[in-house]
């Protein structure tokens, strides 16, 4: 009966112990301890909101890319359409980029603070070249090679 009693002691132990943990992960006691834990100018980003932004920063990376292997156009309206693409899509990633700066969103990712700052500076380079008389597209391929690059070091 004494080994019967240990075990149930055992049992309880753990199952209260195990509800304490999964309380304690919880995404609202994490968002209230968050504001007793964090500095007040520290300002938390959810995963979900970064994740969606880097997805958007993505699907911007693609039409870039897609405007890019599109050849020169010969006459004038094809060069222009194709700097508008490349124009809009840059535009659009630097509306992005700059959401997920240290101080805006990325206040909670070190890898974020170290890289964002480069890389919107990348695409500013890019629209400038782009946006030429003659466009250049050279800044606008470092670009797309901005994400690759950063994720592979944050892997």
């Amino acid at each position: 009966m004494s080994n019967l009693t240990i075990s149930l002691r055992k049992i309880v132990f753990i199952v209260v112990t195990s509800l304490m943990v999964l309380a304690g992960c919880s995404n609202q006691f994490a968002a209230s301890m968050r504001k007793v834990t964090y500095a007040p100018d520290f300002k938390y980003t959810e995963q979900a909101i970064l994740r969606s932004d880097m997805g958007k920063l993505g699907q911007q990376m693609s039409l870039l890319e897609q405007a890019l292997i599109e050849p020169y156009g010969e006459t004038p309206a094809e060069i222009e359409l194709q700097r508008e693409q490349v124009l809009t899509a840059l535009r659009s990633m630097a509306a992005i980029s700059s959401r997920l700066k240290t101080g805006s969103e990325g206040a909670n990712h070190p890898f974020m603070e170290d890289y964002m700052q480069d890389f919107t500076s990348k695409i500013d380079k890019a629209r400038v070249a782009a946006s030429l008389a003659q466009p250049r597209y050279y800044f606008a391929g470092k670009v797309s090679g901005g994400c690759t690059s950063c994720h592979q070091v944050n892997r």
